[in-house]
């Protein structure tokens, strides 16, 4: 039952986020940023793993070009399709830098020099479909952030990003599963 009722939420929240206005999810994301970079977790993070907002997603390339600016360390994931893993690497310029990887998801060019110890992580920005009161989320389905979560240290803060209507009462959650720290929304 839990695997048809979370197929159902994830259909429904991503038919909402593909339907709404570009011009709404730019200014809800602005107040998104803006509520992510008041926040005490974030703003004593040196190193900040963010996610490659797409389909719809709370919009984070504005995030990482802030950030950059106030002399934070940026990392995007790269997905390891064979290991059904992700890895963060550090990213510089976001033009030469950036390629798409699988799923349509842009992401950084591997660079092994660039890749970073999860040990040295001080903030993980999340991407999820949806998040409940619980701090649970739901992702896309393919386990990688729920693998990841669980590798990352506890004392390493989780955050969430979401518009208001994709927080809902409660999401079936398994035993492995890893409720962020926090979730922003608009």
């Amino acid at each position: 039952m839990k695997i048809e009722e979370k197929h159902g939420i994830r259909e429904r929240i991503l038919t909402l986020l593909r339907k709404q206005k570009e011009a709404d999810k730019l200014q809800k994301s602005l107040i998104i940023l803006k509520k992510l970079f008041a926040l005490e977790a974030f703003d004593n993070a040196k190193t900040v793993l963010f996610y490659a907002s797409f389909d719809g997603e709370v919009e984070t390339f504005e995030m990482m070009a802030q950030a950059k600016k106030m002399k934070k360390s940026v990392a995007l994931p790269i997905i390891l399709m064979r290991e059904e893993k992700i890895i963060p690497v550090l990213i510089d310029n976001f033009v030469e830098e950036i390629e798409i990887g699988p799923y349509g998801i842009q992401q950084p060019r591997y660079d092994h020099d660039k890749m970073l110890n999860i040990q040295g992580i001080d903030a993980v920005i999340i991407p999820g479909v949806a998040y409940d009161k619980k701090k649970y989320r739901l992702g896309r389905g393919k386990g990688f952030y729920d693998r990841f979560l669980n590798d990352l240290s506890k004392e390493t803060p989780t955050i969430g990003l979401a518009f208001d209507f994709q927080v809902i009462d409660d999401i079936p959650h398994e035993e492995h599963d890893v409720p962020v720290d926090y979730v922003i929304t608009n």
